[in-house]
């Protein structure tokens, strides 16, 4: 079997690609995660917390020289914002994992109607009640 042919087995394996589906959504469901956070949750929580928005928070470790060298700083507030940002959808995250455990749960929970016995187990009933009978 050639390189080409067994790559192309690999690739085309219904797995590989449920991945690369999932790696896309998911590529785009984490942007919508981060504009959630960034432009809906942390407002309030800024607000709370004086309007201290994060991101501005720095310590200046060389000022700038001239507008060609800009400044040297520590930018603290995003790395600040960036693990709030990881909490809050870990957290996001941990209820929907847990609500579809439970709703999984409730399913398994739900007992199955038993199977309706089948002709031979009906008719050794009967020849059963019959010998009874006698």
């Amino acid at each position: 079997m050639s390189m080409m042919s067994e790559f192309k087995a690999f690739a085309m394996r219904g797995n590989v690609v449920d991945m690369a589906v999932g790696v896309v959504i998911g590529g785009a469901f984490g942007k919508i995660v981060s504009s959630l956070v960034k432009d809906v949750i942390m407002p309030p929580i800024g607000l709370m917390m004086g309007g201290v928005d994060f991101t501005n928070l720095q310590i200046v470790l060389k000022e700038a020289v001239s507008d060609d060298i800009p400044a040297v700083t520590l930018n603290y507030g995003v790395f600040i914002q960036t693990v709030i940002d990881f909490l809050i959808i870990a957290f996001a995250i941990f209820m929907v994992v847990k609500a579809m455990n439970s709703a999984k749960k409730k399913e398994e929970a739900a007992p199955a109607a038993p199977p309706a016995p089948s002709k031979e187990e009906v008719l050794l009933g009967e020849i059963r009640d019959i010998l009874k009978s006698k």
